[in-house]
């Protein structure tokens, strides 16, 4: 099956996506492409691994993903294919790959100079046709040499001693929930029994294992489908109602017997 993501930040009201998806059709009409999302905050690398991260491994083992960010940023040094977990990430060499995941890729291809051109819409004219041929059974090694390191950025690492962790918040969803970068095996590796989880001027002291395990207009903590510590108010929202943004901090002390 010749399967292609496609995840930007172009917004639905211009021509830039229905132009890249011709684009990978004119090559491969058969090519069945899906949008990840193309409502990605604008130039917010972050925001597009986040999501990405997210989600990528519930597709089959070896689909391809079209990653069209900041690609005509002066921060972009060309544009790369990766391998990772046995799937295929075309996009720019801007760092939002790095993000993917918390070890280099296996395999790294810079795109040769006889697949680039001068153009204003390199996720149409450069990525799309490299990752409609890839889909379509072409390898990356086709189309560049090895890159022995990709750009990088870091991601906020939460920091955790036997009695705290500090976390961040990662990500606010559409509801207002407040995702942070805390991870359940963290949180059961130290928990003792007892903690409070501190945020804003609020304190709880129990996870919850949904939304609605609290009243209406009550905070709720649990971990999400992602494993990671989530953070809201049941029918509210969270973030305007508790004050919290992207990278306010999380405290979670523990009740240790020292």
């Amino acid at each position: 099956m010749a399967l292609v993501t496609f995840i930007s930040d172009f917004g639905d009201g211009d021509y830039y996506v229905p132009a890249v998806k011709a684009k990978m059709l004119s090559i491969n009409p058969q090519l069945n492409i899906i949008d990840i999302s193309h409502k990605i905050d604008t130039y917010d690398i972050a925001h597009a691994a986040f999501i990405l991260r997210a989600v990528y491994k519930d597709f089959p083992k070896g689909t391809v993903h079209l990653v069209a960010l900041n690609g005509t940023s002066s921060m972009t040094d060309g544009f790369i294919g990766i391998k990772l977990e046995e799937h295929i990430f075309i996009g720019p060499n801007n760092g939002v790959l790095s993000l993917l995941a918390d070890y280099d890729p296996g395999i790294i291809v810079q795109f040769a100079d006889i697949h680039l051109k001068d153009s204003t819409f390199p996720a149409k004219d450069i990525l799309a046709p490299i990752a409609a041929k890839v889909a379509s059974g072409a390898a990356i090694h086709d189309f560049g040499g090895p890159l022995m390191q990709m750009k990088k950025m870091m991601s906020r690492q939460f920091k955790a001693t036997r009695k705290q962790i500090v976390g961040h918040v990662v990500r606010v969803d559409n509801y207002g929930n407040l995702i942070t970068n805390i991870r359940k095996d963290a949180f059961e590796k130290l928990n003792p029994g007892k903690f409070v989880i501190e945020f804003s001027r609020e304190g709880l002291t129990k996870i919850n294992k949904s939304y609605d395990n609290v009243e209406p207009g009550d905070c709720f903590a649990f971990f999400n489908s992602l494993d990671l510590l989530e953070i809201g108010i049941n029918h509210g929202h969270g973030s305007d109602l508790l004050g919290l943004r992207l990278d306010s901090p999380i405290y979670i002390n523990f009740e240790t017997t020292e």
